[in-house]
């Protein structure tokens, strides 16, 4: 038997006020998956993170994470369900210390023998840069140390399901290269699953399992990650990705 599904999404319409900018969107991940989020700027890639984590309003369709109605659920709640989110904006506190931006959130795993326990200690191990800045505040850090806390921030909450809206964005390629490599941990090694929103496709295609493409708030393409890496053509069509880029 494979593994169960973690999270259903069905027939979801959302937006911001009266604007619906997704429209009908429908998928399945099995726990222990990540999906590789893709489409060009403005398909509502940030809506549907946004919209799982329950910052949109939602017009109609459910959202079921682990049998437990998310739709119904404010975000505070939804983070309490096994939600972990890292937005654009990182939302770190930055006038407090490394430590305790991490001290601060940290709770037990909603549920009991849930997998991995994240504690700051582990954070840590995942991220030595922070261990070294750990008494530093969040205005002290460069952009990418920010995003690494933004991460270890929503770890310490030990989510089920871990939203990431374009971690890597704007970062130098040496911090690029770390955290493609403590996402691939996450996700391969500690089995925590996640979606990923990304504008280089070919570095999360390559640690994902399932890729969906949005155009105009819909879903155009839905494939398994391997499938998609090796359709360049399809790649090129879908996002506008140069084979010279490959």
């Amino acid at each position: 038997m494979g593994e169960p599904v973690l999270l259903s999404v069905n027939n979801l319409s959302a937006g911001y006020g009266e604007a619906v900018i997704l429209q009908q969107i429908s998928f399945q991940m099995k726990a222990g998956e990540t999906l590789a989020l893709l489409g060009r700027n403005g398909t509502g890639k940030t809506s549907l993170i946004d919209t799982l984590a329950g910052a949109t309003r939602q017009h109609q369709g459910e959202i079921i994470l682990d049998g437990i109605a998310l739709h119904k659920l404010p975000s505070y709640k939804r983070a309490n369900a096994g939600i972990g989110w890292v937005p654009q904006e990182r939302n770190i506190f930055k006038s407090l210390t490394v430590h305790e931006n991490l001290t601060a959130v940290a709770r037990l795993p909603a549920k009991s023998g849930a997998g991995v326990h994240w504690t700051p200690e582990r954070v840590y191990q995942l991220f030595p840069r922070l261990a070294e800045r750990k008494l530093n505040l969040g205005t002290q850090l460069s952009g990418g140390e920010q995003q690494m806390l933004a991460v270890g921030r929503a770890l310490v909450t030990n989510p089920r399901l871990l939203l990431l809206d374009e971690p890597l964005e704007g970062l130098a390629p040496i911090i690029v290269e770390e955290l493609l490599k403590a996402i691939s941990r996450l996700t391969r090694v500690e089995g925590l699953s996640a979606i990923i929103v990304e504008q280089h496709p070919q570095a999360i295609l390559a640690i994902s399992d399932q890729a969906i493409v949005l155009d105009q708030g819909q879903v155009v393409h839905s494939s398994s990650a391997e499938s998609l890496l090796q359709q360049s053509d399809v790649l090129a069509k879908l996002l506008g990705v140069s084979r010279s880029s490959f």
